[in-house]
């Protein structure tokens, strides 16, 4: 087994820590926004493993931004109040958190066991050029969707976040 593949192996299993912490901490959305972040610069390190350098800054950019973003939000409607969830629910939620560790880490250790050899990423994968070409070429009309789908967003969680003025 070489460095890269212990690496990528060690990024992957930060990215499943990090999204099984963020479903386990549904009370507490200090912890859960910051087990996001984990998985996002996790996956960000996959990216530079695999050579796709902005990809893995776009990774840390875009969607770090986001988790922040949304935490902001989350914080300013909830303020203070402390919702409680039922018992019973909350055994529900850490009962399917710890059957869903259990199936991913039992997936991991089979995959280490046999240390399979990652495939070689295409020449040119994550590069600029090819980005901007497939963005705007292929995907022009999906972008254009994106940023009218973010543009509807922003003005919902303003039109939620404004205070009534009397």
């Amino acid at each position: 087994m070489n460095f890269p593949t212990l690496l990528f192996y060690t990024f992957a299993l930060l990215v499943v820590a990090g999204a099984v912490g963020t479903i386990a901490n549904i009370r507490n959305t200090v912890a859960a926004a910051m087990s996001l972040v984990l998985t996002m610069v996790s996956l960000a390190g996959i990216y530079v493993l695999l050579g796709a350098h902005m990809i893995a800054v776009f990774q840390i950019m875009v969607y770090g931004g986001a988790i922040v973003v949304l935490f902001l939000f989350a914080v300013m409607l909830h303020g203070d109040e402390h919702e409680e969830l039922p018992p019973g629910r909350m055994r529900l939620v850490k009962a399917a958190s710890v059957l869903v560790a259990i199936c991913v880490m039992a997936g991991l250790v089979r995959a280490l066991v046999g240390f399979p050899e990652l495939p070689a990423a295409p020449v040119g994968f994550g590069r600029a050029r090819q980005v901007g070409i497939a963005l705007y070429s292929d995907y022009v009309l999906l972008v254009e969707m994106v940023s009218q789908v973010l543009l509807a967003a922003i003005v919902g969680a303003l039109v939620l976040a404004k205070r009534k003025i009397d």
